[in-house]
Order: C-alpha cells, then structure tokens, then sequence
C-alpha cells in the first residue's frame, strides 16, 4: 500500500544551516499495516510523514500510495489519497464552520460542487450516528460551531473526517501530543477502533514508548534521519519499554536521551 524507497530529504543544502533530515529511507507497509514511529527530536519523524503527504519534495528516491507513483505529484493531488490528523487540534476542523459542515466537508471531498449543497435530514442522521460513537455528546450539537468545542472534541472531530471516506493511507502525527492524558487515552482509543474497523494502512508519530508498544502491527524506530529499528508480530508483542531502550542503544551506539518520551 506504501512504498518508499531510498529517499533522502536534506534543507538548506550547500549552507551552514544544512541539515540532512532523511538518509536513504525505505518502508513497505502492506495494506492494513499500523505503524507506530518513534524517536527523539530530529530523528526525521515528521519529516518522512510530510514527504509521503507532499508537503516536502525529496531530493532522491521514490514514494509510491496503493501502487501509484506520488514522487513528484504535489500534495493537493495527493489529497484524495490520504486521511491526516496534526499534532494541533485547531488544525483539522474550520472553527467558524458548524459541526455538520466540517462532516459534510470531509464527506464529499473528490466530489464535484454544484449550486446545490444543502445537507439532508437523512444526512444529518448518518452524521448524528457516526458521533454517537464517539461518546462525547457530539451528536446532538451538529448545528454547534466547531470553534466552540474543546480541543479533544475537535480531535475527535478530525479523526473522525481523515478516516470518513477510508483513505488509501492514515498519517497521524502526534495527534494526541497537545491532549491531557485522559482525553488521549480516548482519542487513541477510538484511533485504533477506527483503524481496525476499515482495515487501514497506518502510520502513526508518537512520544510515548508505551503508547508505540501498545497499538499497532508493527514499530519503527528513526534516529538521525534512518531507520534503526523495525519490529513486527509476535517480536512486538514481547517488547517492553525496557527492552526497546536496549536494542535502540544497540543499534544506534548511542543511549536514549529524549525525556519527553521516557517520562510518558
């Protein structure tokens, strides 16, 4: 479903501020991989997600999204193929729009927009359904502008839209980072019931070691732009915080030294 083969990314080339942030990167997902990716600032997390979404260019190697080649397709081309949640809940959702609109929104991305494009009662009961789910009262307040919400509703909200039509791959960066640990917990929660539901192809960003054993098919470690760890089925199923700390050390030469992620 993914393919990515030996890309390197690098900013600022030829100057003092040059930083090679991907160093030959390659990654094969299979359709309804989930991905947890791990690994302390710089390690080229975000940088490789933002490659495959076509926010970056890279400067050598392929991308390639449910066998097409996305390499040089710039990212609104790259759009229909993709769900993506941001580590800011402010970002997914159009906060001066009502709660109906932004569903509607993500519903009907890829279809063409006519004159007409009121949203129908039986619209509006597929929509109360879908947040019923959810659990968090959303579904009597379609008429409410998101701006109102909190940030984990309007989380929520985003996660809900990027899996709505089942896109071809799921990038979440981080997407629970900015949530207190309660509304986290749920969000990943309903994350992972959403993924596995419609069977999704995932990659998901996270600080938290326990949270990147815990969810998912299969761990992938990147540090200094590489990838140094990839541990799949029963082999991800033994680790333990403890364990993965050992074989980063091993593979890197280098000891664990991101706080943010060992204190989560």
């Amino acid at each position: 479903m993914l393919k990515i083969d030996g890309i390197y990314k690098v900013f600022n080339p030829g100057t003092v501020n040059q930083k090679i942030a991907l160093r030959d990167v390659s990654i094969h997902l299979e359709e309804g991989d989930f991905v947890t990716l791990i690994g302390g600032n710089g390690a080229g997390k975000s940088t490789l997600l933002n490659c495959v979404a076509g926010v970056y260019g890279v400067d050598k190697g392929t991308i390639h999204i449910a066998g097409t080649d996305v390499t040089k397709l710039p990212e609104h081309k790259r759009a229909t193929m993709l769900g993506r949640v941001f580590q800011d809940p402010m970002m997914g959702t159009a906060s001066d729009m009502m709660l109906e609109e932004n569903l509607a929104l993500a519903l009907r991305r890829g279809q063409p927009r006519g004159l007409k494009w009121g949203i129908t009662n039986r619209e509006r009961e597929t929509y109360r359904q879908m947040l019923s789910r959810l659990e968090l009262g959303l579904e009597n307040r379609l008429q409410t502008k998101v701006g109102l919400l909190s940030g984990g509703q309007r989380q929520a909200i985003t996660l809900l839209m990027a899996t709505i039509k089942k896109p071809k791959l799921l990038l979440l960066d981080e997407h629970t980072a900015a949530l207190d640990p309660k509304t986290a917990e749920r969000v990943l929660s309903m994350t992972d019931q959403l993924i596995k539901e419609n069977n999704l192809t995932t990659m998901m960003i996270t600080h938290n070691m326990r949270d990147a054993i815990k969810y998912g098919n299969r761990l992938i470690m990147m540090h200094d732009g590489r990838v140094i760890l990839d541990i799949k089925g029963d082999e991800k199923k033994k680790l333990t915080v403890e364990s993965l700390l050992k074989r980063f050390g091993n593979a890197s030469g280098e000891e664990f030294a991101y706080d943010r992620t060992l204190l989560s």
